[in-house]
């Protein structure tokens, strides 16, 4: 079927050709006639092109909402827009967090949180305003902050930034400076108690006042090995991301840290087995701290396996050509539950038994930064009832390991 402007065009021909017609009627002239069909024609076909229909649709134009849509879907934190309190378009981000029906739904029911829908809520500029920290959003754990900002077309644009990240590492900073603060503050307390102890008529019996200095001295040197725990640990994460560059021959350092191990340890140190190949390349490190991390690894073996049973040390190349240095004792092993938190700053299976035996409760967190900058990996293994495994796998000069995980 003709369109509209098709059968007034076609109308338009008709009467053309019937009004040629009738001029080569009167004046008999044949080319007058052809002149004013041809002629007709074209103004009829012109006039066709030139009306007041509707503009074909621009490409352009109906092209911006998903032009618009890929730029929101491309921004990893959830982005949305709002107009009248209602959710206009969402990016990806936003829809997995809040549920694809959040379109054309009210912000303040698609955010679900007192504080969001107030300020959802309340008409007005928005500028200068602070964010607004969400809970509950996601996850039990995680945290949001809302912020707002406004389009040139009034619509108001609502980001959610994760912020779970930065409150766990404040979480962490200050669970770090109580622990600190608590492990300092137990040892001052028992020293002043002593001291002031001492003043007293107790102070005149040598042999009790030869027993509470031996107390005094032993907390003074465990506030001491703490302090040097917490500087160690500190100037390590400082240097995390330098790499060192000293060629290091781990062979000669662990039978270096084993005959230190034996003098200082007395009967202990007879059950101290090594097994190294002396083949081994060279590793990439800094000698310094690969040998506090041995004397962490082995003195925590030698504390905490059982007296007479072997400590045994191996240091081999394994199948992917990485250096794998293990060490093993029979002691009473760690339960499951506790080896994925054993590398927590002041973490520790069994807290009293630690502390009695000198713990600082940051060997191992000193470990574990020290293999991670040498980029390393830390495996743990233990069965309960017979005993622990320790493992570090370092890469050769050249060489790189996977990132440090615990393995249970």
């Amino acid at each position: 079927m003709l369109s509209g402007f098709g059968l007034r065009t076609f109308w338009a021909i008709v009467v053309v050709i019937v009004a040629s017609v009738a001029v080569f009627v009167i004046t008999r002239d044949i080319q007058g006639a052809i002149v004013a069909v041809v002629g007709g024609v074209a103004a009829a076909l012109v006039a066709a092109g030139t009306g007041d229909e509707t503009p074909a649709p621009d490409d352009t134009l109906s092209a911006v909402p998903s032009v618009m849509d890929e730029v929101l879907d491309a921004i990893v934190a959830p982005v949305m827009l709002v107009q009248d309190g209602r959710v206009t378009l969402a990016n990806s981000a936003a829809r997995t967090l809040l549920g694809a029906h959040i379109l054309g739904e009210d912000a303040r029911v698609a955010i679900r949180h007192p504080a969001a829908a107030e300020r959802l809520g309340t008409p007005g500029p928005i500028d200068g305003e602070r964010p607004i920290e969400l809970v509950g959003l996601g996850t039990r754990d995680q945290r949001w902050e809302m912020r707002l900002g406004e389009a040139s077309d009034g619509q108001r644009i609502v980001h959610l930034v994760d912020q779970t990240g930065n409150y766990a590492a404040e979480r962490m900073r200050i669970d770090f400076v109580a622990n600190a603060s608590h492990e300092l503050r137990t040892p001052l307390a028992s020293i002043l108690g002593f001291i002031e102890t001492l003043r007293d008529e107790a102070g005149e019996d040598a042999e009790v006042r030869a027993r509470f200095l031996k107390v005094m001295d032993d907390e003074a040197r465990r506030m001491q090995r703490l302090v040097e725990d917490l500087i160690s640990l500190s100037r390590i994460e400082a240097e995390k991301f330098r790499l060192p560059d000293q060629a290091v021959n781990l062979a000669q350092l662990v039978t270096d840290v084993c005959a230190e191990v034996v003098d200082a340890a007395g009967d202990r140190g007879l059950d101290l087995v090594a097994t190294i190949d002396p083949r081994l390349a060279p590793v990439s490190g800094d000698k310094a701290q690969l040998s506090q991390m041995l004397h962490n690894l082995i003195g925590n073996a030698m504390k905490y396996g059982r007296a007479g049973t072997p400590v045994s040390i191996d240091l081999k190349r394994d199948d992917l050509s990485m250096i794998r240095l293990s060490i093993r004792d029979e002691g009473d092993g760690i339960a499951a539950v506790h080896i994925p938190r054993l590398t927590e700053r002041f973490y520790r299976a069994d807290a009293g038994r630690s502390r009695s035996l000198g713990g600082t409760g940051l060997g191992l967190a000193i470990v574990k930064h020290i293999v991670e900058r040498h980029r390393g990996r830390l495996d743990i293994a233990s069965q309960v009832g017979v005993g622990t495994v320790v493992s570090v796998i370092l890469p050769p000069s050249g060489g790189a390991a996977k990132g440090a995980v615990i393995k249970g």
